[in-house]
């Protein structure tokens, strides 16, 4: 298969990239390297796919550059470029996550319409809010609380009007808090993972009691691969962890891994910040064939490992 990733340069893009390679597909990738954090970071992340025959890389924006001669090759497309970041959404801002996440969504599936070419979209389970029930389930009603979540939800909405109208075969991914090895240096793990390596800080927003259903990265690249081959066209699929944790309990992991107690302060909760989440994730096992195969103290483990890794290597 010849497949295109956007987003390549990301934390669960270029996995995903990787992951089509090892299996003898091949993959053109795309990115912009928007500035929400270093291109550094990207270039480092991208550093086994550049050695790679079967990978090729295009810079372009998807909501500016011409998208059909990268579409229309391919035979299908795993759409992870999104501007990411829930707290930075708010504002003035808001125009980036309008345009990356929205403007950029419709003209992918716009260049996808001719050849009606299949298309996973990573959304995300900043679409539910703070859902009434949990676990939740992909019938909830979406109520999200951030500008981040809308123009994630906003993706979906185009993807089934697009598999409707268009008979383009989309489905979505709501990942469940995504961590591991190249996790953005904003997200809570890699920083609290950082500090606590560098006998930092932790900052916790606040009280620490609120949960998170961890989802690793090996098992978000398996159901995108999943959803290529099995995911019905125009459905939604809740990608879980199954390790709902409080952030205490997190940081009593990360202090076993690292050998010593974390210095902890805490801070007002966010603006956007969801209380608790927890994926049902029944309807992927049962129509993709896909289950969380990796523990919260797996992951944590081969994150800390990759972050040492990344700290001695800039020394």
């Amino acid at each position: 298969m010849h497949a295109l990733v956007t987003g390549v340069a990301g934390f669960i893009g270029s996995h995903v990239a990787e992951a089509l390679i090892a299996r003898g597909d091949r993959v053109t990738g795309v990115d912009c390297f928007l500035d929400y954090y270093p291109r550094a970071v990207k270039e480092r992340n991208l550093a086994g796919l550049r050695a790679a025959k079967q990978f090729a890389m295009v810079e372009a924006d998807l909501a500016s550059a011409p998208l059909e001669p990268l579409v229309g090759p391919v035979d299908a497309v795993l759409h992870l470029a999104a501007q990411a970041g829930v707290r930075a959404s708010w504002g003035r801002d808001f125009k980036v996550y309008a345009d990356s996440n929205v403007l950029a969504t419709q003209r992918l599936l716009e260049a996808c319409a001719p050849g009606k070419k299949r298309l996973v979209y990573s959304s995300s389970s900043s679409i539910y809010g703070d859902a009434p029930d949990l676990p939740t389930v992909e019938s909830t009603l979406p109520q999200p609380i951030s500008p981040y979540g809308v123009t994630k939800l906003a993706g979906e909405h185009l993807c089934r009007l697009y598999t409707h109208s268009a008979a383009v075969p989309t489905i979505a991914l709501r990942y469940f808090t995504v961590y591991g090895p190249r996790q953005r240096p904003d997200m809570a793990f890699h920083r609290f993972v950082r500090a606590q390596l560098t006998g930092e800080d932790i900052t916790v927003y606040d009280d620490g009691e609120q949960t998170r259903d961890f989802t690793f990265v090996g098992d978000a690249v398996q159901a995108n691969l999943l959803a290529l081959e099995r995911g019905t066209p125009g459905a939604a699929y809740n990608i879980g962890g199954g390790s709902r944790v409080t952030l205490k309990q997190v940081l009593a992991l990360i202090a076993e891994i690292s050998g010593r107690p974390p210095r902890v302060r805490h801070a007002e909760r966010q603006r956007g910040d969801v209380r608790d989440t927890h994926a049902s994730t029944e309807r992927a096992r049962r129509e993709l064939g896909w289950s969380p195969r990796t523990t919260i103290a797996q992951g944590l483990a081969a994150e800390t490992e990759w972050l040492r890794g990344e700290l001695d290597g800039g020394r």
